[in-house]
């Protein structure tokens, strides 16, 4: 197999292309010097490679963005325990997910952040220095590949802090004065405009291929496709009402790093343009499409599909994953194997309609809230692990039925639990993304990459942007019903308003993407963080009648899980760490810290 594979090389860690032909070169490459560092086109390749083995790797973390939300429910030595408590704090250099209080996630970590960028700009820089060494078409190619990258940093910290100091070549102490080191902040509309205009550039520029397949020597390096969707996903993002209006949504904003500080409706139009420029160009079949299997999308042999737009290579056992320890059932076949992090909450299981198109919401669905598992959509038997649901993967000899009752007769290791235990509190598991061919629990032995962005998002994107520029026109019914129809949904019904079609966008998104890291962008995006966040979340206790013999009847009741629930104004950003503030004084802190 063809990949980006993981080297390390004396103290250098770098990412070579297998298949590249210099990587045979003889020049020792853990003592690079400039001159030879950038001698070669083979030898560049190992600097911007390093910068790529920089993207995260979501799935070798046991916390991700979904324990933020209202979606999912994790253990309490995790980060997001203290944040769903409104703990956040300045202070903090804590990143890591056990318990710390810097806010969502390790995508607030602003010193790797900028060592990432800061890598970016000297390579830009050495490409500009040394440009005979290299061709034409090489320097344009790897040129634009370092602009997305660092483009990309900037966008996933941009999300969480708001404006940031806008750095484009390298900082040295030894050759720069304190007043060039030191950057105040930019501010929200000047970094948003940075990171769109470099990803417009790379766009327009077409020096890189639109997709890489499986197998392609240069898969897993950025792509047209990636740029444009990127660019697409920050202009969503900021023309979402807790940015795009008079005041941000975190609050009073003097310094205008929180948001735009006015409200501009064509904000919108820009990021529906750029959904339908590559919908126009690399969609519909083109370069990009849904693939038909939502339950295998993921899988290690299906890397590179039609729908997978950026995503970050990874190798079994190099760099490998080990994302199934961390998630699923946690006792398989009698025996013990993860660590049940990823438990959807009731409120998202209620979120999946039924297999007629209807929400459980609706008096002629047909759901009987005692058998609620009946007759759902395909996702939902994709994805969740409910009471009685059959569980097999390629790994496990015989399908297993797990069982998360609370059962006095046949006891469950699986059932519902409201304690300390890794077994989940809400009832449910999940196995969407898990890789079927690796037993949990053998450390980091996956080899599926991890995908940022799926062709999905585009047309979801382009429903969103279009429905606020013109209404539910019909290129905004023709993308939902797209997404639909894979998921085995009957189309939405005509004549809906514009906040109608707004719900079903979200509500779409909301079941479609659960558990890839979006739930949390939306919540903060649309303004109903405070509303979602400040409320408990429920699980699903299912008990028999008579306990005894389980002579009666199973009864299915929603209950609070009992979690302290609080989330501040100020939340809507994680706060600027105060050591960074402590080292340069030109950095202003956000709104409510």
């Amino acid at each position: 197999m063809t990949r980006i594979t993981y080297i390390l090389s004396g103290l250098l860690v770098c990412l070579c292309l297998a298949c590249n032909k210099e990587f045979l070169e003889n020049t020792n490459k853990s003592k690079l010097t400039d001159d030879t560092q950038w001698a070669t086109e083979g030898n560049a390749d190992l600097f911007l490679n390093d910068i790529y083995n920089g993207l995260p790797n979501y799935w070798n973390q046991p916390e991700n963005l979904d324990n933020f939300t209202d979606d999912n429910d994790a253990g309490f030595y995790y980060t997001s325990y203290n944040w769903k408590q409104g703990i956040v704090s300045p202070a903090s250099s804590d990143y890591t997910v056990w318990g710390g209080i810097t806010g969502s996630g390790d995508l607030t970590n602003w010193p790797t952040t900028f060592t990432n960028i800061r890598k970016c700009n000297t390579f830009l820089a050495a490409i500009a220095k040394y440009s005979g060494n290299f061709s034409e078409t090489w320097r344009n190619k790897r040129i634009d590949e370092a602009r997305f990258l660092r483009a990309f940093f900037y966008s996933e910290l941009w999300q969480h802090v708001g404006g940031l100091p806008i750095i484009t070549e390298p900082m040295d102490r030894r050759t720069n004065d304190s007043a060039d080191i030191y950057k105040a902040r930019n501010t929200f509309a000047e970094t948003y405009d940075f990171i769109t205009s470099e990803l417009d550039a790379v766009v327009k520029g077409a020096h890189l291929s639109v997709k890489y397949n499986h197998g392609d020597a240069d898969a897993g390096r950025a792509t047209l496709g990636a740029a444009l969707t990127v660019k697409g996903w920050v202009e969503l993002y900021a023309a979402s009402p807790a940015f795009n209006a008079a005041e941000p949504a975190a609050g009073p904003d003097p310094n205008k790093v929180a948001g735009f500080n006015n409200y501009d409706a064509s904000r919108w139009a820009k990021a529906a343009a750029s959904f339908k420029l590559f919908l126009d160009n690399y969609g519909n079949g083109k370069a990009y499409e849904l693939f038909p299997s939502l339950a295998s999308l993921w899988y290690e042999a299906n890397e590179y599909n039609s729908e997978v737009v950026w995503d970050r290579q990874v190798v079994a056992n190099i760099m490998g994953s080990s994302f199934e320890q961390y998630g699923g059932p946690v006792w398989i076949l009698g025996a013990y194997y993860t660590w049940g992090n990823y438990d959807p909450t009731q409120e998202l299981v209620d979120q999946f309609e039924m297999a007629n198109g209807k929400r459980i919401t609706d008096p002629t669905s047909g759901y009987n809230p005692q058998d609620p598992y009946k007759n759902r959509e395909k996702r939902f038997y994709d994805w969740i692990v409910y009471d009685g649901a059959p569980y097999k993967m390629d790994w496990m000899d015989r399908t297993d039925t797990i069982y998360t009752r609370i059962d006095k007769v046949k006891p469950s290791k699986n059932q519902i639990d409201f304690g300390t235990d890794d077994v989940s509190n809400t009832g449910y598991y999940f196995k969407k993304k898990l890789n079927p061919l690796v037993r949990p629990g053998g450390g980091a032995v996956s080899g599926a990459n991890y995908v940022y962005f799926r062709y999905v998002e585009v047309l979801l994107g382009y429903a969103e942007a279009q429905n606020e520029v013109a209404g539910p026109d019909g290129s905004v019914y023709a993308a939902m019903h797209t997404v639909r129809a894979r998921a085995g949904l009957p189309d939405l019904p005509a004549g809906l308003s514009k906040d109608d079609m707004r719900e079903a966008i979200l509500h779409e998104r909301r079941v479609e993407l659960c558990f890839e890291q979006k739930r949390f962008y939306d919540i903060i995006r649309h303004k109903f963080a405070n509303t979602v966040m400040n409320v408990d979340k429920h699980g699903m206790m299912i008990t028999n009648t008579v306990p005894s013999d389980n002579s009666g009847v199973w009864k299915y009741e929603a209950i609070p899980l009992n979690h302290p629930a609080t989330f501040h104004q100020y939340m809507y950003l994680n706060p600027i760490p105060q050591d960074v503030i402590d080292r340069n004084p030109k950095i202003v802190k956000n709104p409510g810290y």
